[in-house]
């Protein structure tokens, strides 16, 4: 039979377990991972195409990428009609997206505010001035029918 020793303690240091917790401290989750939950893809989209609407937004699209991309499973295309505007569009929507619970989403481009990008996971919102959307024309290269494997020729 083995002998289970007490601890050694050296004189004015408290054991490891007692040493790395606060005594009396209520032992909890950490509040990101108790507070937030992910939207799934649709409420995402309708959370976004609403938020668009909102901020007066101009020819929002809505595209399907389920099965084309990894990135996501749908895309929104819409234009602002200035700077300024595409930065309130913006900020209105990544608002919106945190309101109903999604993660914070990433977003580039906000510093110029001639494309801005907002990564929602699952829903991507590319917004634009309207100079910068026709000669992108992102959504052509999205909405076309691609076939799913290579063909032989």
């Amino acid at each position: 039979m083995s002998r289970r020793s007490a601890p050694v303690r050296k004189e004015g240091i408290a054991p490891l377990t007692t040493a790395l917790r606060s005594e009396g401290a209520v032992s909890r989750a950490p509040r990101l991972a108790t507070a937030r939950r992910d939207l799934a893809a649709a409420d995402a989209l309708k959370v976004a195409l609403d938020s668009l609407q909102e901020a007066k937004a101009e020819d929002p699209v809505s595209i399907n990428i389920t099965g084309k991309s990894s990135l996501g499973d749908y895309m929104v295309v819409a234009t602002g009609r200035s700077q300024r505007h595409v930065g309130a569009i913006a900020d209105r929507l990544v608002e919106d997206l945190k309101k109903a619970g999604g993660a914070n989403p990433h977003v580039e481009g906000l510093p110029h505010c001639d494309w801005v990008l907002i990564d929602a996971g699952d829903v991507i919102v590319h917004i634009f001035r309207p100079e910068v959307r026709s000669f992108y024309n992102i959504e052509k290269m999205w909405l076309a029918d691609h076939p799913a494997a290579p063909v032989a020729v």
